[in-house]
């Protein structure tokens, strides 16, 4: 569900007029960006290079701090919640995540070692992960050197959907895939929402995956929130057309 039911869900994410500077000078990556965030929400964010949408998925999990506004996440303010206990809950997979030396097993059992979850209960969750997102049982011994970078991709996702967090944030999580994988995950992650409520932010270039995932946009543009409108009664050609231009200007003032 997205805005259409408002009303009846639990807000999980607010933020109240956030901005993000870029260092030490007055320039910004964020400026004053406000939104509420539902539950099972399945959000795109959509812009340009440059245009704010991963350092905003740094913000809610607290990789990069804002310079101004406030976040909140199920009413408390984010700076009040301990680094790791929020990451449990917001969890982000980059667009390039590490194995850290790890196989494929290690690395999808380390999360839940380091909260001292039991390890039958570890190997239970691992075996519906495995089966759900279609790991061949080779992979598992694997280092990273032994994957591509769509395959350490995949298994980034995999260990993030371990954790089970409430909120999952991915920063252009179909970019090394084929489109049969591309097309699977997104399956998946809205399986997910609707049946776990899982609040889910995902960064896309493909405006046409983009279109098939959410159920909300959010359009940045120049570190401002453009639209926030429902999949619904976004005019994604118009969107499209917005975004060429932009990546032109972009172009030509760098010239």
């Amino acid at each position: 569900m997205g805005l259409d039911g408002m009303n009846k869900l639990e807000e999980i994410i607010r933020l109240e007029r956030v901005g993000l500077k870029a260092g030490l000078g007055d320039s910004s990556l964020l400026r004053d960006i406000s939104f509420k965030v539902f539950r099972g929400d399945r959000l795109s964010l959509i812009g340009q290079s440059g245009a704010g949408k991963t350092s905003l998925l740094r913000l809610l999990n607290r990789l990069s701090e804002a310079s101004q506004g406030a976040i909140f996440f199920k009413n408390q303010d984010i700076r009040r919640i301990p680094i790791i206990s929020l990451r449990q809950q917001i969890t982000l997979v980059q667009q390039e995540s590490k194995l850290l030396g790890m196989t494929v097993r290690q690395a999808l059992a380390y999360p839940l070692e380091l909260r001292g979850i039991s390890k039958p209960a570890i190997e239970q969750r691992m075996s519906h992960c495995v089966e759900q997102m279609h790991i061949p049982q080779d992979w598992l011994e694997r280092i990273e050197a032994q994957l591509s970078v769509g395959q350490r991709q995949w298994v980034a996702i995999a260990r993030a959907l371990m954790i089970q967090p409430q909120v999952l944030l991915l920063d252009e999580p179909t970019s090394a895939l084929d489109a049969g994988r591309a097309d699977y995950l997104l399956k998946v992650l809205i399986e997910l929402s609707q049946t776990q409520q899982t609040t889910i932010f995902m960064v896309n270039h493909q405006l046409n995956l983009a279109q098939q995932f959410c159920d909300r946009v959010l359009h940045l543009q120049q570190g401002r929130l453009l639209q926030d409108l429902p999949s619904t009664q976004m005019n994604w050609a118009e969107l499209q057309e917005n975004l060429i231009q932009a990546e032109t200007q972009e172009s030509q003032e760098w010239e």
